[in-house]
């Protein structure tokens, strides 16, 4: 179990390496007004959504149910739990609403001002303490 948790940190951290970066492309992307940089975004953006941040998501989420199938029941008898993977679901959330603002990205319909993604940015912070926090703290947790 050990080595399926260490996974599941790894996938973790390179899929919020792409949450906090891809906000500060929209943020750079929005900044800049020539076509090349435009053109290098948009490439930046896609390849780090789809090659590294979307494959890392999916295994963070395979190798954590995996190391809740160990002992599945008394996980979801945690109240933590339940708040921990309410968060997960709306980090998935976030997660294709980049996909979403790649998108528009790739067809040069960015509706957004710089501002908007200076707010996109903060999220994944605070997800990431809070998931942190519930996975390690365990508040009013058994299971260690």
């Amino acid at each position: 179990m050990l080595w399926i948790k260490a996974i599941h940190i790894i996938a973790l951290v390179a899929w919020f390496s792409g949450l906090f970066y891809l906000p500060r492309l929209f943020i750079y992307h929005t900044k800049w007004k020539d076509q090349v940089s435009h053109e290098h975004f948009k490439i930046m953006e896609k390849k780090l959504y789809y090659y590294i941040t979307t494959p890392a998501g999916v295994l963070t989420l395979i190798f954590g149910f995996w190391v809740m199938s160990y002992n599945f029941s008394g996980y979801l008898q945690e109240p933590w739990m339940h708040v921990k993977l309410t968060l997960v679901f709306l980090l998935v959330i976030y997660h294709a609403y980049l996909g979403k603002v790649v998108a528009a990205f790739q067809q040069d319909k960015n509706k957004h001002k710089m501002g908007f993604y200076h707010f996109l940015h903060a999220l994944p912070a605070l997800f990431l303490i809070l998931i942190v926090i519930l996975a390690v703290v365990k508040p009013g947790g058994v299971i260690s």
